[in-house]
């Protein structure tokens, strides 16, 4: 740890304290009313939020337990109430590097889908998808319950589920060699796979593969306002300065199984801003405001160049709109203290 220091700020005697963990304050004017500015929490790689009613519930990788905030402003997420809700066991297939847990609302059940490692190896070959469920109406109380490993074909991270027309589906980053692949499947109930799987989509483009791997992880559904099927998704290594999003599309009505559906955007569509320092954009999730009339983007990044995939990666959050074509268009990424309105 290196040693304590204390600033005073030029506009009231605020103190801040500054530790190896960080800032515990701020010494600057505070953001008007109504207002948020990125990011949301100091750390938070992976972070996810879902919101049922009035309530966000947000979640971000911790690496050995996993821990749901509770909150009705998804923007003081550093004053909300939070739980840790499971703790990994010390032995078995799910025992270490727990990483980005997503919460689901599914057929009137909770569902917490997480990435482990087993224990003694923790290496890509030993890594998969597992499943807890709770049926409680509030995912921060009652039991959750381990419905054990979902049963892809391959190893692999970042797991999630969606639904379209009456079908539910799961896309996951598997390893295949040295790439990481998007693979997906039908499912039959939340934690198990049918009718086997189909890579919808590999590295194949120079911006998926900085940072020394191909790879392509973290995806995301995202349904088109006239009916399109989107899917976001990570691309190179979370180290690299360069990790940013891609986006796959595909037609209203489309079989998301059929590889040839899908059409790969040819550029990142969210990457690092060096005029706004802002870098290693990636791993997203999506939800609307309240009142159903915002659509919104969390995202991890970090705060200048150089930076690795290390806690540093904290929650954003933005807006984002629809093109005339249908297609989302997320910008640019905001600069850390800008103030924004947050969801109303």
């Amino acid at each position: 740890m290196r040693p304590f220091s204390v600033c005073l700020s030029a506009c009231a005697a605020t103190l801040i304290v500054v530790s190896a963990f960080g800032a515990l304050g701020a010494c600057a004017e505070p953001h008007p009313v109504g207002t948020y500015t990125n990011p949301l929490l100091p750390s938070g790689p992976d972070p996810w939020v879902t919101r049922d009613g009035d309530t966000y519930y947000y979640m971000h990788t911790l690496g050995n337990k996993l821990t749901i905030w509770k909150t009705k402003d998804i923007t003081a997420l550093d004053k909300a109430k939070r739980k840790t809700v499971w703790l990994p066991p010390r032995s078995g297939p799910n025992s270490v590097s727990i990483w980005a847990p997503e919460l689901h609302r599914l057929d009137g059940k909770w569902y917490l889908y997480y990435t482990a490692a087993a224990a003694g190896f923790d290496d890509d070959a030993h890594r998969g998808v597992f499943v807890l469920e709770n049926t409680n109406a509030d995912p921060t109380d009652g039991a959750w319950v381990d419905k054990g490993r979902v049963n892809t074909a391959l190893p692999g991270i970042d797991g999630t589920t969606f639904d379209y027309e009456g079908k539910r589906y799961f896309i996951y980053s598997a390893y295949a060699g040295h790439d990481s692949v998007l693979s997906l499947s039908r499912m039959s109930n939340p934690w198990t796979l049918t009718g086997g799987e189909t890579i919808i989509a590999i590295p194949d483009q120079p911006w998926e593969r900085q940072g020394g791997r191909q790879i392509v992880e973290g995806p995301e559904f995202l349904a088109g306002p006239y009916g399109q099927l989107f899917i976001t998704y990570s691309a190179s290594a979370c180290w690299s300065d360069d990790y940013a999003l891609g986006l796959l599309s595909a037609p209203k009505g489309s079989d998301p199984t059929d590889p040839k559906v899908w059409t790969k955007s040819p550029a990142p569509v969210l990457a690092k801003s060096v005029k706004n320092n802002v870098y290693a954009t990636g791993h997203n999730g999506f939800f609307t405001s309240p009142d159903g009339k915002t659509n919104w983007i969390i995202y991890h990044a970090n705060a200048g160049p150089n930076k690795g995939c290390s806690p540093n990666r904290a929650p954003h959050i933005q807006p984002f709109s629809w093109g005339i074509d249908g297609h989302p268009v997320f910008g640019e990424p905001v600069k850390e203290g800008v103030p924004f309105t947050g969801p109303r």
